[in-house]
């Protein structure tokens, strides 16, 4: 009797290199990430975590290898990707005049979510500012900032969460509702990539964990 083809993973990632002139900070790296799971970067300073990240996400172009999202060629430039890839890096930027509730607005209605106004609050409410919705970016504290942040990708249609150390400025009230929202979006089916620094969070979530220190 014939067996039935294992499901193609999510996320495909294979020999992923990037140099910088004679600086070799990738050099050959796999990896695979399914729906429904977590896959947690770490390693030593140095090692590569966020520039994988970077590379996988589109913001990098890598120097070679190749990164698959669902079966295709992952190209941030594409609606297919827009649509399931969401994105949370320490440099993300905030319009200075827009509140944070009409960021929110914006990102949903910009990707078409259903009820927009529901789920805007909702997110609010989950990520603890509905208090500063009609606060501006730059008078939140940082770790505000980085709830809004976060907000900003649970807000829109996802598929992949790619997320570089997301504890960051977070409180420790802040890490245990990290953990139990992202173990909520992996009971939901999405498939999340993340390099973090603390233990507690990956150990919590993290159903595999790659040392890029040790490749």
């Amino acid at each position: 009797m014939s067996k039935t083809p294992a499901a193609a993973p999510l996320l495909r990632v294979r020999d992923l290199r990037r140099s910088y002139g004679d600086l070799h900070v990738l050099d050959g790296l796999d990896l695979d990430l399914a729906s429904g799971e977590a896959l947690a970067l770490i390693g030593p300073n140095g090692a590569g975590k966020s520039t994988a990240l970077r590379c996988i996400a589109g913001a990098d172009e890598p120097t070679g290898g190749t990164v698959e999202l669902d079966g295709a060629p992952l190209d941030e430039r594409l609606p297919a990707t827009r649509r399931d890839l969401a994105v949370v890096m320490d440099d993300l930027d905030f319009f200075p005049d827009l509140s944070v509730v009409e960021h929110l607005f914006l990102l949903a209605r910009a990707h078409r979510v259903d009820d927009p106004e529901s789920v805007v609050h909702a997110v609010l409410a989950d990520v603890g500012l509905t208090d500063q919705a009609a606060q501006l970016p730059g008078t939140l504290s940082s770790g505000q900032r980085r709830r809004l942040a976060l907000a900003s990708a649970f807000v829109r249609p996802r598929r992949l969460l790619i997320l570089d150390e997301p504890e960051q400025r977070l409180d420790a009230a802040g890490l245990a509702w990290l953990a139990e929202r992202l173990n909520a979006e992996k009971a939901d089916g999405l498939g999340i990539l993340l390099v973090s620094h603390d233990a507690e969070l990956v150990d919590a979530v993290a159903d595999w964990i790659l040392d890029l220190g040790e490749l």
